[in-house]
């Protein structure tokens, strides 16, 4: 009997103090409720819009502008060797140079030659988010010039090819083919497929 009683009064202790989580929790501010300090204010949308960079592998959107290796050899040096070296083969941060004949190995060096698939990626990457101290700093032409040094140095390119919004998906990755569509019925094509 003993036994019953105390499960009921640990029960009733229970309820009673999820009862005091809830009314605790709602009494809490919620993130939109925070203070603001006064720092800051929302973007404006043409803001929004220049930072906007995200570029499909077809390169469909990409804007105005050109760079050759040539020009992205000093923008790089100042803007980018700190990190991946005057080559582009340091990893501090993230190799960017070399690695072919490596993604079947043990030891897989990915870098822009050896797995990224599209040309246009990259620029939409670099366009947006380097360099890491900067992100999104570079002007048009300068992430064209930085893609074309990248590519130059993994000898896709020559050092004076013109990569711009209509050259840049001609661009034949050596690992464009090295990607395989997700065969699973739930992610994928498949999934896009299936939805009423």
């Amino acid at each position: 009997m003993s036994t019953c009683r105390s499960s009921k009064g640990a029960s009733r202790l229970t309820v009673v103090g999820l009862g005091v989580l809830v009314i605790v929790a709602a009494a809490l501010p919620s993130p939109a409720q925070l203070p603001t300090y006064g720092v800051g204010r929302p973007p404006t949308a043409d803001e929004v819009r220049a930072r906007d960079r995200t570029i499909p592998h077809d390169g469909k959107g990409l804007p105005p502008g050109s760079g050759t290796a040539a020009l992205g050899k000093p923008i790089y040096a100042e803007r980018c060797a700190s990190c991946h070296g005057v080559e582009g083969r340091e990893p501090k941060y993230d190799r960017l140079v070399g690695g072919r004949e490596t993604l079947a190995t043990d030891t897989p060096v990915l870098t822009v030659g050896s797995f990224w698939p599209y040309a246009p990626t990259l620029w939409s990457y670099i366009s947006r988010a380097q360099p890491i101290d900067e992100p999104g700093s570079l002007t048009v032409d300068q992430a064209y010039a930085v893609t074309a040094y990248l590519l130059h140095l993994n000898g896709i390119i020559g050092e004076h090819d013109v990569m711009d919004a209509k050259t840049l998906p001609l661009v034949r990755m050596p690992n464009r083919d090295g990607f395989v569509p997700d065969p699973r019925p739930d992610v994928g094509k498949a999934a896009k497929a299936r939805k009423p």
